[in-house]
């Protein structure tokens, strides 16, 4: 299969309009392909640029979503479970927020030395290696005595190691395998697992928690599948060319220091503009995952619809109602926002960053109203927490493929690496703390009555964040056409970038 055939979803399109001409000697046509079969972007017949079949791409694919579907299920996992329900002291805003924050924090200060060697060295290696400490360190948090709290602290940040290995690296390999709507599908694919993924961990862990009422033992589900996934690594995924199906073989692309990486990401607005409003979705949702099931409960006990949790044997019910409302809202909300995004681009290509400006402008009243409306009725704040979450996971895939068609393959991993630092940073690993020590200095009782409304109050924080991160997906709209032109200078560029459709093909100097 040559490189001007359309029908290896992968593979970049040629302008052959003066292969006509052939009268006249070699068309300028003919030249551009076989200057680029002699710069080694050419496959042999039956292959596509990147060295991977369509169909082993999709089989990648499968297996890079089921893991990310996993790291989700198991950062989820201990929410899921009663110990979150237990009332914190005014001293503490509990144990699994600190779990998670200490989590967050070393997967997020870890991110950018991944994001250094995946730019550098294989990938698939990498994240075999990264998947089983994880899993084997997962394993080991399942046994932490319950005396021994600094113990689990410990472990879970080390399970950081597992996950900065694996997000920073991941969606550059589908960035390698796949070009135009077709990674925008894939990318979305990908990002299913992110909010399926923590839904799933909520009702795994209420779950496995109610039938053998030790919370231990929900930590044990995800290190078998993860013995699995590095199997499916080994066996299935293999490294693609670097920038190939995007007529930028390896050898072409130029590798500069990592300083000069990040001098020339800090100099790309829309990248910063963007992750600043994905700092804002992690915020959010790093909030709700954390405290929206204690709110839940706090609001039936303040309306005595339910009795007070003052055990770790407690009516975790809400869990498993939050995590099948976040798995389905994951799935609409990330199908309805790349579908939404792909209309938008045929008229307008700044569509992206508008579609996720929208997606989070739309959110933070339902949330609000999700969390005024608690006191009345808890089915309505279902009904908006459902609404809420639909438009926030709107901007999952697209984010991501903004930072792919923006940035070169030589920086896409440390681009995940920063942008996992910035979200995290000012995002999900403070926001449930700075939740809960905000509920906490606005509590004046220990009765059910303040506990239920300091909460109320402080979770009205996330309402204003996502109101912040709509404005900074609107100033990206201004700034996507020019930088994603920008990134297509050079040698081999991008044809038509400012509308939106990358066409790949050699352009002379």
């Amino acid at each position: 299969m040559s490189l001007a055939d359309p029908s290896c979803d992968s593979a970049p399109f040629f302008s052959d309009d003066d292969d006509d001409d052939e009268g006249a000697g070699e068309s300028e046509g003919g030249r551009r392909r076989r200057a680029a079969e002699e710069d080694g972007v050419g496959a042999a017949e039956g292959e596509c640029p990147s060295g991977v079949s369509p169909r082993r791409a999709g089989f990648i694919v499968a297996v890079l979503c089921y893991i990310n579907l996993l790291n989700y299920m198991d950062r989820f996992t201990v929410a899921g479970t009663a110990l979150l329900f237990l009332p914190p002291s005014r001293s503490r805003v509990g144990r699994p927020v600190l779990e998670v924050t200490v989590f967050i924090c070393s997967y997020m200060f870890l991110a950018p030395i991944f994001g250094y060697l995946g730019d550098r060295y294989n990938r698939k290696f990498i994240m075999c290696g990264g998947i089983t400490f994880w899993t084997l360190v997962t394993l080991a948090s399942s046994y932490t005595p319950k005396d021994y709290f600094w113990a689990l602290l410990l472990t879970r940040g080390l399970v950081g190691v597992g996950e900065a290995s694996y997000s920073t690296i991941a969606p550059t390999i589908i960035a390698d395998l796949f070009v135009n709507e077709k990674r925008t599908k894939m990318l979305s694919i990908f990002y299913f697992a992110i909010p399926v993924g923590s839904g799933l961990g909520y009702i795994v862990g209420s779950k496995v928690d109610d039938l053998e009422q030790d919370w231990h033992w929900a930590l044990r589900v995800t290190p078998a599948l993860g013995l699995v996934a590095v199997l499916l690594l080994l066996i299935v995924v293999k490294e693609p060319k670097r920038g190939a199906v995007e007529a930028r073989p390896e050898h072409s692309l130029q590798r500069t220091s990592w300083l000069v990486d990040i001098k020339a990401l800090g100099k790309n607005r829309s990248f910063i503009l963007s992750t600043l409003g994905f700092t804002a979705v992690a915020f959010v949702t790093g909030s709700l995952a954390l405290w929206a099931p204690t709110f839940l409960l706090r609001a039936a006990v303040f309306t005595r619809e339910k009795a007070p949790c003052v055990s770790e044997n407690c009516d975790n019910s809400d869990s498993l109602y939050f995590g099948v409302i976040t798995c389905v809202t994951g799935f609409l909300g990330v199908a309805s926002g790349v579908a939404l995004s792909g209309w938008l681009r045929k008229r307008n290509p700044r569509a992206d960053p508008l579609v996720c400006a929208a997606g989070l402008l739309l959110a933070a009243p339902f949330l609000f109203l999700s969390i005024i409306c608690a006191q009345g009725s808890i089915i309505a704040t279902y009904v908006f927490i459902f609404f809420g979450e639909t438009f926030l996971s709107m901007n999952w895939a697209i984010v991501a493929d903004i930072l792919l068609y923006v940035v070169v393959p030589t920086r896409r991993s440390t681009a995940e690496a920063f942008q996992i630092v910035l979200s995290h940073l000012f995002g999900d690993a403070g926001s449930p703390y700075l939740i809960g020590v905000v509920s906490d200095a606005l509590r004046r009782s220990e009765s059910y009555l303040w506990q239920f409304r300091s909460l109320q109050i402080s979770l009205l924080l996330c309402c204003f964040v996502a109101v912040l991160g709509g404005a900074s997906f609107l100033a990206t709209a201004l700034f996507i056409e020019q930088d994603r032109d920008l990134r297509c200078r050079g040698p081999w560029a991008v044809r038509t970038c400012s509308s939106g459709h990358e066409l790949f093909g050699w352009l002379p100097p």
